[in-house]
């Protein structure tokens, strides 16, 4: 029998309990095509014909399993010859651009924003039609009409055509030095995947820690903060190291996603990761790419930091450890793993260092110019190196070395595609700053909270609060940043809130929120999709953590933050 799939004929002969299979061309093969010997030669003996493969008949009905389970378009010869219209007929494809609804939604936004609401007195019309193109902007990286970067390309362009930008204006953030150590830094990652140094780090602390399921969840997150300062992206951390070492060992435990057995081991480890994966973010200043992002939108508002990586590090430092050494603890107790002794985790991953072998030329590379980059980091004033030309210095010793080509570096599109978001939001951001969008509304919270006498105490904390719980309205850590950071930083700096706390706390908590949602963060789609845990699971812990979190970083931060000299 002939039956049609696709643009060609699959063929199935049965004779004598042996089923073959051929496909052939439809221009080739009229439909009614009979391959049965012709009748004048009865007499020679029939033969099986098989043109591909030849099945056992036991294994005739696991083959027709397949073929039921396989959704195909099939037409028998009969059938086509009445209708070839129809045997070759396949489902519409969907429309290939953009989605509409979101289109529609990111664009009534700002068009809303910009013809319904009147311009505020001492805001300019060019002013006003720059933040109704920017609220549009962060409407569509929350709705995603388009991949990010081709809806930063769409706004940056309107921004152009109307005239509300110059071009100059409109690419200036381009030549911005902390975009471009964000991008060097994403090459950074791109070396540790490569290399496989990142899976041997991991490897090393879970062959280390791993013995008790508790210990192996301390090794896991120990690890992650020790990659953090050189892979800027905790989506990079998620995907390319910690979720496969994770689900190999649930695998190796009888812990299957999807199913009861998830919660021996799988739902714990996962739930582990993912909640201290924030503190790890918010320790460095380079853990993160919104962290950078911070400190620039900062320094636009007139807060400069000293020594950024170091200042920034130094206030960390007892709250992130607090968290990292609270969070596998409670998620221990809140999520209770069904394991609670994994002796072969140890065994596994010494093995797979066996396997690796001793460190590579490529490793041995890696680990030196990440050491020697960390150091000009740490020393960079002193030094007087800024420190995108630390990180510069330290992707010229990968390529010629040969660690990484510029082929890696071309094909690595997170780190372009973040380049042109980045520089895009950052551009319109500075924009209205100078043109006194953020300032106006900044001016207005912050005098009737200071009108009420509270002190800038009460209104650091409740700022900070509200930023945080905002963030169920973004999938975007970066996106979220780009909306708020800036004006939630005018509004204490108006209420009379040093401007280093301020800067720094509001970029700790761009990081803490990373755990409230499967949406909420990349590293968060990155656990969830792994299949270990429910929505309801990640809600419920995500909403108590949330409180845990910023419980450490309010109480034990502020009296850190005190003795560092912040305020």
């Amino acid at each position: 029998m002939l039956q049609c799939n696709g643009s060609r004929v699959s063929q199935s002969i049965g004779v004598s309990g042996v089923i073959t299979r051929a496909s052939i061309p439809v221009a080739r093969l009229p439909l009614r095509t009979s391959l049965r010997q012709p009748s004048h030669v009865g007499a020679l003996p029939r033969r099986d014909i098989s043109l591909e493969q030849t099945f056992r008949p036991s294994s005739i009905a696991s083959l027709r399993q397949r073929k039921q389970q396989t959704p195909r378009v099939h037409a028998s010869a009969a059938s086509a010859a009445g209708d070839p219209a129809e045997a070759l007929k396949t489902p519409p494809k969907p429309w290939p651009g953009i989605k509409l609804v979101p289109l529609l939604g990111s664009v009534a936004v700002g068009l809303a924003l910009r013809f319904l609401v009147p311009v505020p007195a001492g805001l300019s019309t060019q002013a006003w039609t720059l933040l109704s193109i920017f609220v549009s902007t962060i409407a569509g990286l929350v709705l995603e009409p388009l991949p990010t970067g081709a809806w930063a390309f769409l706004a940056v362009t309107v921004t152009i055509f109307t005239k509300t930008l110059s071009f100059q204006q409109a690419f200036i953030a381009f030549q911005n030095d902390v975009i471009w150590l964000i991008v060097v830094s994403f090459f950074f990652a791109a070396g540790f995947q490569k290399t496989g140094l990142g899976e041997r780090v991991a490897n090393m602390f879970v062959a280390a820690c791993g013995k008790s399921t508790l210990g192996l969840a301390y090794g896991l997150s120990i690890a992650e903060a020790f990659l953090a300062p050189a892979m800027p992206s905790t989506t990079a951390r998620a995907g390319g190291i910690f979720m496969p070492i994770i689900n190999s060992l649930a695998l190796a435990s009888g812990s299957e996603p999807g199913k009861p057995s998830a919660g021996r081991l799988g739902k714990f480890l996962v739930q582990a990761q993912f909640q201290g994966s924030v503190h790890s973010s918010a320790l460095f200043l380079t853990a993160a790419a919104q962290n950078l992002l911070c400190m620039k939108l900062a320094s636009e508002l007139g807060v400069n930091i000293p020594n950024p990586w170091v200042t920034w590090f130094k206030g960390a430092l007892v709250p992130a450890l607090l968290g990292l050494l609270i969070t596998p603890l409670l998620i221990y107790k809140l999520v209770p793993p069904e394991v609670k002794d994994t002796p072969e985790a140890p065994k596994q991953a010494r093995e797979a260092l066996r396997q690796m072998g001793p460190m590579s030329r490529d490793q041995v590379i890696m680990s030196a110019t990440m050491a020697g980059a960390v150091v000009l980091w740490v020393l960079g004033d002193q030094l007087q190196i800024p420190a995108v030309v630390a990180a510069m210095l330290g992707l010229c010793s990968l390529l010629i070395t040969g660690v990484l080509k510029w082929k890696d570096c071309l094909e690595y599109s997170q780190a372009w595609d973040t380049l042109f978001w980045f520089a895009v939001l950052v551009g319109m951001s500075g924009q209205l700053n100078n043109s006194g969008v953020i300032s106006h509304f900044a001016d207005i919270v912050g005098g009737k909270l200071t009108s009420m006498n509270m002190g800038w105490q009460p209104v650091f904390g409740l700022l900070n609060g509200a930023y945080f719980v905002l963030h169920y309205m973004f999938a975007s850590q970066t996106a979220h940043v780009g909306a708020l950071y800036a004006a939630f930083l005018a509004m204490m700096l108006s209420a009379g809130v040093p401007g280093v706390l301020a800067a720094l706390s509001l970029a700790y908590v761009s990081n803490l929120f990373g755990s409230i949602a499967h949406y909420s963060s990349g590293q968060g789609a990155v656990y969830y999709g792994a299949g270990f845990l429910s929505l309801k699971e990640v809600f419920s812990i995500g909403g108590v953590m949330a409180v845990i979190n910023l419980l450490i970083w309010g109480v034990a931060g502020s009296v850190w933050w005190k003795a560092c000299g912040f305020y």
